[in-house]
């Protein structure tokens, strides 16, 4: 049996790569310091949630809440891992300018101390989670990776400074590491009430709640739209597929849409008309980005199996349960202290 560690396990693209590799058979891990993953997003896989020293009792999972930053705690994690999937970090860009302390401590300190315990811990490779935002704005779409890098923001340097140390820690150390640089990935378990989140699950949120959303800048802009199961897919591929380690693949889709074209197909999706209001630019945002993905699919494999709309819809019908499921449970909490009351009366 194979044995995955995924930093970032708890957060959203983290816990959906974590029932993939489950339903592949592999022993999987989770590591999560919780700041901006959830126990929630792993409820319906049995975990054992534990500091530095779980137990692993018959659970498939689990739930190791340390930070990657600490490097004796997670050393001893990743012995004997075949791989590790490394997606933890604070991925806003906003965020990143505003505060740039935290997301630097975490995206680069915390990556550098993970590929220096895998590297010491053997590990098999190392699938790290680059991102697009290291392109910046190009003359040329769609991207390819022998582009030379303009990042806008300190999101963007501190994710293709973890491009650099993993093409390092390969060639000095002799860790494989495969980088994916991931392209707007979307899907169920993406927060909307997090300050982290991503266009779409804001876009979710106000179409359930019948509410105009607020789109920053003229909403032409243009994102490479990735459902989250087609990224999982290939970084499970990057994880097996001989004679790639110390290479950059993009991880999209190989289309792109504006902001405005998006909401239109949620609208048609649902049925409803609700106009966006806009508001200024964003510091430090792309304005379009697209994937070329003709790397990804010659070495690794890479077929997304899912259209745009489909991703859409699959992801709409989850954030619909989800508020469903969220309701009861508030509906539950009041019934309980109604209850309580009249007892304590």
């Amino acid at each position: 049996m194979k044995r995955s560690i995924v930093t970032g396990g708890a957060g959203f693209i983290g816990s959906n790569l974590v029932r993939r590799l489950l339903a592949a058979g592999h022993h999987v891990e989770a590591i999560d310091n919780l700041i901006t993953g959830s126990r929630a997003n792993l409820s319906e896989i049995d975990i054992d949630a534990a500091r530095h020293h779980p137990v692993v009792l018959h659970e498939p999972v689990v739930l190791h809440e340390v930070d990657i930053c600490d490097y004796e705690a997670i050393l001893p994690i990743l012995r004997g891992a075949n791989y590790v999937f490394h997606l933890a970090a604070l991925p806003s860009v906003p965020k990143s300018i505003a505060n740039p302390v935290p997301s630097h401590q975490f995206n680069i300190n915390g990556t550098f101390s993970l590929y220096r315990a895998a590297a010491e811990a053997k590990v098999g490779r190392v699938v790290y989670a680059a991102s697009s935002s290291a392109y910046g704005d190009t003359d040329v779409l769609p991207k390819v990776e022998s582009m030379a890098p303009r990042p806008k923001s300190p999101y963007a340097v501190q994710k293709l400074l973890g491009e650099y140390y993993a093409a390092a820690f390969h060639s000095c150390f002799g860790l494989e590491t495969v980088s994916l640089r991931f392209f707007n990935v979307f899907g169920p378990r993406q927060d909307p009430s997090s300050v982290y989140s991503g266009v779409l699950s804001l876009f979710m949120k106000c179409l359930i709640e019948r509410r105009s959303p607020t789109i920053y800048g003229d909403g032409e802009q243009s994102r490479d739209f990735t459902f989250v199961e087609d990224v999982c897919t290939l970084m499970m591929k990057a994880a097996q597929a001989p004679g790639v380690a110390g290479r950059l693949y993009n991880a999209g889709n190989g289309n792109r849409f504006t902001l405005n074209e998006t909401w239109a197909l949620l609208e048609k999706i649902e049925g409803i008309r609700l106009a966006p209001t806009y508001g200024p630019s964003r510091p430090g945002d792309v304005h379009d980005s697209q994937a070329d993905t003709a790397a990804a699919a010659r070495d690794l494999g890479h077929a997304p199996q899912y259209t745009f709309e489909e991703g859409l819809r699959r992801t709409l019908e989850w954030y619909k349960a989800d508020y469903v499921k969220r309701d009861q449970a508030f509906s539950d909490q009041l019934s309980a202290i109604s209850h309580s009351s009249l007892a304590e009366s």
